[in-house]
């Protein structure tokens, strides 16, 4: 099979930090191709996972030119699809298009035809709901949890041909850490992700807490501190670097609640494998949560609310612990030494490794396939 997959121009593949759609696709791609998929990536020039072929418009990732206006932005991804239709129009050898690109990706793909399409659903259903409520039909999609698509409008609902939880290659490394005393919220710093309500249970209950994720794309304590003393600087009302000034930063002591900002490779994977239990709580319903797979597979402890895909991948009280209030959910990491890391591992090895996401892409590329009526073929 050969296919094109979109990844988009927005950060490179893998990510230098955080980017969940583009560690989705850097853990997909070598687990395809080591099944026989050949690839053709559409990317950024600054991607460095092996595919057969790269495509591109941007040599670097655009993900930080989304804070400029509208009116400066809004070609960005137009630019990066109009690459995307060209190839389409110059090949015949592409079986399937694997689209992550919100919104723009499916439209243009709908209204170009040609090979079968699958549209991969990373974020919150809600948005969109114009583009969401008439979805083009030819494009079929899958969800990245069940709780998601359960939430999706009917006409989403209808294109939907499965779902595939996300991934971590963690699962297959083997990695193990001594086990520390801290606490983990890994991921962007946001009101969704709660960081908030981790810093003020971790207070109260005197365990150490650290917060890992950029805010607003800012991925250390300075850069986020010049745009704080910058009044005219383009960030410095962004909802998430207000939300982190004004509930966030009240609660770091630089000792038992820290903030140490964007880290990745080995410093993240020890951070993240010596915590004592992640903490999730979530103030939505998480789409995905690869933070929540990557966890388990160092065998840690989630410890979340029931939220989203959080019942989905956690079972609780033996891969980690879920709560229905903040409460119960102080209880439950008081509890989180209880489990044992090895039954989240084996979990992580049997559930969310690479090759478990890719067996399962074929099979959602063969349901993709099946579902092409003649009509939809390109002229």
């Amino acid at each position: 099979m050969n296919i094109l997959l979109n990844a988009g121009p927005w950060l490179a593949v893998p990510p230098p930090g955080y980017g969940g759609i583009e560690n989705v696709v850097a853990t997909l791609v070598p687990a395809l191709r080591a099944r026989g998929v050949r690839v053709v990536l559409a990317t950024v020039g600054a991607s460095t996972v092996e595919a057969d072929e790269v495509i591109t418009v941007f040599s670097e990732g655009q993900f930080a030119d989304l804070q400029k206006p509208y009116n400066q932005v809004m070609g960005l991804a137009h630019a990066h699809q109009a690459r995307v239709a060209a190839e389409l129009r110059r090949r015949r050898d592409v079986d399937l298009v694997h689209d992550h690109l919100e919104v723009v990706g499916p439209a243009v793909l709908a209204a170009l035809g040609g090979p079968p399409v699958l549209h991969t659903l990373h974020w919150d259903l809600g948005k969109h709901p114009a583009f969401y409520g008439s979805w083009p039909q030819e494009i079929a999609v899958n969800g990245v949890s069940h709780a998601q698509l359960a939430r999706a409008p009917a006409a989403l609902r209808a294109a939907a041909v499965g779902v595939a939880h996300l991934a971590t290659p963690l699962a297959e490394r083997g990695l193990r850490f001594p086990r520390g005393e801290h606490i983990v919220v890994m991921g962007r710093v946001c009101p969704l992700k709660g960081q908030h309500v981790a810093a003020r249970l971790c207070q109260k209950l005197g365990l150490p807490l650290v917060l890992a994720g950029p805010v607003s794309g800012l991925g250390s304590p300075a850069e986020l501190a010049r745009v704080l003393d910058d009044p005219v600087h383009p960030l410095h009302d962004h909802p998430d670097v207000r939300y982190h000034r004004d509930q966030v930063m009240p609660h770091l002591d630089g000792d038992l609640v820290r903030w140490v900002g964007a880290i990745g490779g080995a410093a993240r994977d020890e951070l993240y494998g010596s915590a004592r239990a992640a903490l999730f709580p979530l103030q939505w319903a998480e789409p995905g949560g690869t933070a929540v797979v990557e966890a388990m597979a160092l065998g840690v402890p989630p410890v979340g609310l029931r939220r989203g895909c959080l019942p989905e991948l956690v079972e609780h009280g033996r891969t980690g612990f879920l709560a229905a209030t903040e409460e119960e959910l102080a209880a439950c990491l008081l509890r989180a030494g209880e489990l044992d890391p090895e039954d989240c591992r084996a979990t992580a090895r049997a559930r969310f490794a690479p090759s478990v996401m890719a067996e399962r892409y074929l099979e959602l590329y063969a349901a993709t396939r099946a579902r092409r009526s003649p009509r939809q073929e390109p002229p």
